[in-house]
Order: structure tokens, then sequence, then C-alpha cells
């Protein structure tokens, strides 16, 4: 890899044409992970039609013109799940029921922790050093991890999950010392291994944003709605920007927000301004990928929140849909966004992964590279780039 191009890439990043990671799996891979799942190939077939894939798809993105290339999450069932079943002292579990979507429920998959947790030899270091050898010296390897928020909020999504949390971490400190820790060692062999972007996917802000869940959060524990709220954020900006200490000063760390993509289902609404003080104000990334594919997630207001340094990429066109949008729209919406962040602070995204778990959303691969080409027109006419 040339060094010096990697840093002239990535000094630029997140970039004006962007994609949030994930992309439809093809059906000789998801053919693959089927057989694999039922026995009927070993790991090692399994990784090399992984890998074929993975490399048509980076070459597919490149071609498309994307500065910033990812695996596509190729090797994951989900975004999240995958990454928390890496770390040391955590188990790939079952919940009574799967996370609960619009008019969906998915697998009922799960982590626990079941001994203390620490982040040596995570497997995705070795996918990524897989996807930095394609990348070359014209593009820059992204590395998609869910943040330490999300694998706290997985930790206790219900009172079973709480119990054995709290049999192996009865102190909180403890474990959010031990979440930070393992975080930062899977950071510092990403970093080792020749990783200069990653983008911490986040679904828990989108989550608190929510009345409806909030409000059934206090109904079943007496507490005060707003109380739960304020608590859940300074959990959550704890774990997160704990991570974001002391890192290389050419390593760049941005986050995306989302409220639930699944098989071109949704799991909360609600603006960001319950939680713009903390995220925008106080989170210590570099950049905000943010939903804005729909009103779910209110208007730009919040934005005036996000700091002068930072960046914002705006994820107003959907991936849970084929249906290319309104180009003269979606500039309009860019101008309106301008008002809150400078223009120059602004990047064009979907809203999320075009397959955030392996199921994928309901479109067709075609679709989804239509998406990324509007993309890239939408930016021409705005910024000429």
């Amino acid at each position: 890899m040339c060094q010096n191009c990697q840093s002239k890439v990535v000094g630029t990043a997140p970039f004006r044409v962007d994609h949030v990671g994930s992309f439809l799996r093809p059906k000789e891979l998801v053919e693959a992970r089927e057989k694999f799942s039922k026995g009927e190939i070993t790991q090692e077939e399994l990784t090399k039609v992984e890998d074929k894939a993975i490399i048509e798809l980076v070459e597919k993105q490149i071609a498309s013109g994307l500065k910033g290339v990812t695996d596509g999450e190729f090797r994951r069932a989900y975004w999240h799940l995958d990454f928390f079943w890496g770390l040391n002292g955590v188990d790939h579990t079952q919940a009574k029921i799967g996370y609960q979507f619009h008019d969906e429920t998915t697998k009922p998959d799960s982590s626990d922790v079941v001994g203390k947790i620490s982040g040596e030899n995570h497997p995705f270091v070795e996918h990524f050093k897989f996807l930095n050898e394609l990348a070359g010296g014209d593009v820059v390897a992204k590395q998609t991890i869910s943040a330490p928020a999300q694998f706290y909020f997985e930790l206790i999504r219900d009172e079973e999950h709480i119990a054995q949390t709290n049999s192996i971490y009865p102190d909180k400190e403890e474990l959010f010392a031990d979440i930070i820790k393992a975080y930062k060692q899977v950071i510092a062999e990403h970093y080792k291994a020749g990783c200069r972007v990653i983008q911490l996917d986040d679904c828990t802000w989108g989550a608190i944003v929510d009345d409806r869940l909030i409000n059934l959060i206090a109904e079943g524990s007496g507490l005060n709605p707003e109380g739960i709220r304020e608590t859940f954020q300074k959990e959550f900006i704890t774990l997160n920007n704990g991570i974001l200490e002391d890192l290389p000063e050419d390593l760049v760390i941005n986050t995306h927000i989302c409220r639930g993509n699944y098989h071109s289902t949704w799991a909360s609404a609600g603006g960001y301004d319950s939680v713009a003080d903390v995220l925008f104000g106080e989170e210590n990334v570099n950049a905000y990928y943010l939903e804005y594919d729909t009103d779910r997630a209110g208007d730009f207001k919040p934005l005036e929140k996000v700091g002068k340094d930072k960046k914002v990429v705006l994820g107003l066109l959907t991936s849970k849909s084929g249906k290319l949008e309104n180009k003269e729209e979606v500039i309009a919406r860019i101008k309106e966004a301008s008002e809150y962040v400078p223009l120059e602070n602004i990047y064009l995204s979907t809203q999320c992964g075009f397959a955030s778990t392996e199921e994928g959303n309901i479109l067709t691969e075609e679709d989804q590279w239509k998406k990324i080409k509007l993309i890239s027109e939408i930016v021409n006419e705005v910024w000429g780039e």
C-alpha cells in the first residue's frame, strides 16, 4: 500500500459522494452462507466465496467513483452482533424475541457477557487486512464497527440480559472501563493493520429520540421519561468518547446514526432535537452520517448544535427502496441544511446501508448502484465535484 497516497485520500474523509457501508449480498454468497449454516461446506470453502464476492464488490465501488470502500459487511450476518461476538468474553446467544421493527421482527440472535471483556485478536482485523490489500492507493478502505454504546445497549436489552451482565459485572463502572479498553485494543490492532478510517455505527441515539420507546421504559420502571433519556445520553457519551481519547492523529473516526434498517423496515422515529446538545455538541467524532430520508428524522434545525469543525453526511436518499429520489428536491434539502451547517462541511449518502443484515433491503443490486450514481450527479451539481 502506498502510505503517502493513503494519507492523501484519508485527509478528505468523509467523501462528498459517500455511502454507509453495507451492500446487498450476491446470490452466490447467500447460498454459500446457507450451506455453511447447514454444515454442507467448510469455513474455508465459505471464505473463498466471501473473498470472491468482496473482490468483485470493491471493483464495483471503485468503478462507481467511490473514494471510500468497504467489504460490504459480506462476512457478517448483522451490522453489529458479529462485532460483539468477536470480542473475548462475549457469546452468541438467543433472546426471547428478535428486534421489533415496523411490521417485522428479526431473528432472535443476541450477545451475552460470559466473562471479562477484552479485544485482543478480533477477527475483524484480518477481514480488514484483506479489504485493505484490495483498496490500492487511489481509494481508502473504511472499517465499520458498532459503537460501544450499541454494545452496552445490547447487554441491557431486556431483564434476562441485564441479569446476565450483572452476574459478570455487578459494578457498572468496571463494565464501562472494560468495554472502552476492549474497543481501544481493537482499534489499535486495526491501526497497526493499516486502517485509517473507522465508522462507529450507532442506533442508540436513534432509539432514545423515540418518545414511545422512552415512555415504555418509564412505564416498566416507574422512572421519569426525561430522566431516562438523560441517563442514557450520559452513558452513551461516556462510552463513545471513552474510546476516542489518545488516538493517532491520522486516524479518522466518524459515526453513523440510524433509526433501524432491516429488510426495508424501521424501528424508531423522532427528530434529533432531544439528543442534539450531547450527540452533536459533545461526541468527539470527525463526522456524522445522519438519517434524513423521511420525516421520521425531523428537520435540520438540530444541526445548528454540530461543532464548527465537524462534518455532516446527509442521508437524504433512502436505501430502503429502489425508487430514485427527485434530484431537485434533494438539492433543495441540501440548501436548507446549509442554513445550519456550512455547505463545505456537508456530504451526501443514503440514510443507511443497503443490507444492515444479511437479508438485505427490498431492492436490486442494480437499484443500489443507481442510488450511488444519483448521489454522484447531485454532488456534481451542488459542489462541482
